[in-house]
């Protein structure tokens, strides 16, 4: 197994290779929406994905059931009621690719991806350079966990290692 930072076959430097994680993207075995996930946040930590997403140009829609909203700051959609519908904010970091944030709590950001759109290296890179934008504007770790598996990730942003990690063996899949 090849670790980012080695050669890869396209040239470039890669965070994973799809031929070493590609088990962690078949949505037979991982579910095909993983829960994608940023333990021990704030507001603060929200308002900065916000921010990140229209600093990047990002297309975004923000939603409050099937009523389409201008994006709120992070504090007016996490103290709204608790009876009240759970917020989404549907993020395109390229045309293809969809990440769904859901604003459940305060204290950890989590947003949803199908694997179905992830498949193959270009497709991965684009995944671990979203997940490594995230991780590197809060300073923390972003965790892919199987899909209703939450607490057991098999990979993520690592903060000490500046990249996307394997956090679980890919042969144990």
């Amino acid at each position: 197994m090849r670790w980012a930072g080695e050669p890869g076959q396209h040239g470039g430097v890669a965070d994973l290779l799809w031929d070493d994680v590609s088990c962690f993207f078949d949505p037979d075995l991982m579910g095909s929406l993983p829960d994608v996930r940023v333990p021990n946040t704030s507001v603060e930590d929200w308002q900065a994905v916000l921010d990140l997403v229209a600093e990047k140009g990002w297309k975004c829609q923000y939603s409050e059931g099937v009523t389409v909203l201008p994006v709120p700051r992070a504090e007016a959609v996490l103290s709204r009621s608790a009876d009240a519908e759970c917020p989404d904010l549907r993020v395109w970091p390229t045309a293809d690719a969809l990440a769904i944030f859901r604003f459940h709590a305060d204290d950890e950001v989590d947003f949803d991806v199908d694997l179905r759109e992830l498949q193959g290296q270009e497709r991965l890179d684009v995944f671990c350079g979203f997940l490594r934008e995230i991780g590197r504007r809060l300073d923390k770790p972003v965790l892919m966990d199987p899909e209703g598996d939450y607490g057991h990730p098999v990979l993520g942003f690592d903060v000490e290692a500046d990249r996307v990690v394997v956090l679980a063996d890919p042969q144990v899949m």
